[in-house]
């Protein structure tokens, strides 16, 4: 049986193991998936020799911090700066992002004539590096003015009014804290908008209730969670098959 899991400090919120275990079992996959909570990303070896990890997920706090114990980084992986996937092949830790692609599956259904990314975090990194592939314009939103090119406390009607699409690529709004939403001025959000929340627990958090009351056009992250969930399992497998191949060719 192969091993995989998510790494995560707090992962009580997360659809994952779910989603992985009825994927193995309606494929009939010799696999399981855990959920794996970790104090410290300094313990990340000790953990995958423990469970014999043939890849894993990453996710809050890590995505950026576990690029110094990986051995390796793909092109797109590097040029984000962040990592939600990584691949162990032939004892070498190889990190991915896949959440380009979940993303990059989301946004094609709303607006792209300008963005507003609240956070600056591994997953705001994503959303950054697909907006500048696709050409959309973006700014920024930071509780810390010399990360972003506005703070929440700077944000005004104006700033909101010219930005038709905004993410929100922080976990404020997420389970277990629900009642929580981003410091936004909602009364500029108009039904011009569109608002998508990587956010997926709850399926509709109190930034989407709140804009969907202004008319605004929602999007959660459960379409981003299940394609970057997917494309993971592609690069898991790609990276077995090339072992297997080598194996044969030598």
């Amino acid at each position: 049986m192969r091993h995989y899991g998510l790494i995560g400090k707090h992962l009580s919120h997360s659809f994952s193991k779910n989603f992985f275990t009825a994927k193995f079992a309606n494929e009939e996959i010799d696999a399981d998936y855990s959920l794996i909570e970790l104090e410290d990303i300094s313990t990340i070896d000790s953990i995958i020799a423990e469970r014999e990890l043939s890849g894993f997920n990453v996710t809050i706090p890590y995505k950026e911090s576990i690029i110094p114990y990986l051995d390796e980084l793909s092109p797109e992986a590097e040029a984000v700066g962040a990592v939600n996937c990584v691949v162990i092949k032939g004892g070498r830790k190889i990190g991915h992002n896949t959440d380009i692609t979940g993303i990059e599956a989301t946004i094609e259904w709303l607006d792209k004539s300008g963005a507003l990314i609240l956070g600056t975090g591994g997953a705001s990194k994503a959303v950054q590096y697909v907006c500048k592939k696709h050409n959309i314009p973006f700014s920024i939103v930071s509780r810390d003015d010399k990360r972003g090119d506005y703070t929440y406390d700077t944000l005004t009607a104006e700033v909101i009014a010219n930005h038709k699409l905004i993410i929100n690529a922080t976990p404020v709004g997420m389970s277990p804290l629900v009642e929580e939403a981003p410091a936004l001025p909602y009364d500029a959000i108009t039904d011009k908008h569109c608002v998508f929340d990587l956010v997926y627990n709850p399926a509709k958090s109190m930034l989407l209730s709140r804009a969907e009351e202004q008319g605004a056009t929602t999007m959660n992250g459960m379409l981003m969670l299940q394609t970057q969930a997917i494309a993971s399992w592609h690069t898991w497998q790609r990276a077995e098959r090339e072992l297997t191949e080598q194996t044969l060719v030598n």
